[in-house]
């Protein structure tokens, strides 16, 4: 079966005023606090969870044991199609200030993406502010909320 990663950070990255503090992300996904993650290549998750939800392959959530890329991985949790798993496309709404999810306008608001994805509003602002979100995101759900569903 497939096996693909997705790595989570411990500590809040360089980039970030809060750098080296500790996020505590796999905590927080442990408690349902952190119910999901934002990441780039939304088309790329795409296909990955295709693959998931055909049974074909499995997430495999993990850290950096040490330093980033010059250290062994860990594994924290494992999903598959079983356990709720799913993706959204997420796109910046210049226009109303908003955010398109799944290609409908939707009103959820940046301070609960934010406290979804385990942080407050002012450091997802932080951490996000060098990403271009001229290109579709995706939301990758560890539970089976979707904001599809929620209005």
């Amino acid at each position: 079966m497939k096996c693909y990663v997705l790595i989570i950070s411990e500590k809040f990255p360089k980039t970030h005023k809060r750098a080296g503090e500790l996020t505590n992300f796999p905590l927080s996904i442990k408690h349902y606090d952190k119910i999901h993650t934002i990441r780039a290549n939304y088309d790329l998750w795409k296909k990955r969870f295709k693959k998931i939800n055909e049974g074909k392959a499995y997430l495999s959530v993990r850290v950096w044991e040490g330093k980033p890329y010059k250290s062994k991985q860990k594994e924290l949790f494992c999903f598959d199609k079983t356990r709720g798993i799913g993706i959204e496309k997420l796109e910046r709404n210049i226009d109303l200030l908003g955010w398109f999810i799944n290609d409908k306008v939707n009103d959820v608001l940046s301070e609960t993406l934010a406290k979804n994805d385990g942080l407050s509003d002012e450091d997802f602002r932080e951490w996000f502010k060098k990403i271009d979100f001229s290109k579709p995101m995706a939301i990758i759900h560890f539970t089976d909320f979707r904001y599809s569903n929620h209005k």
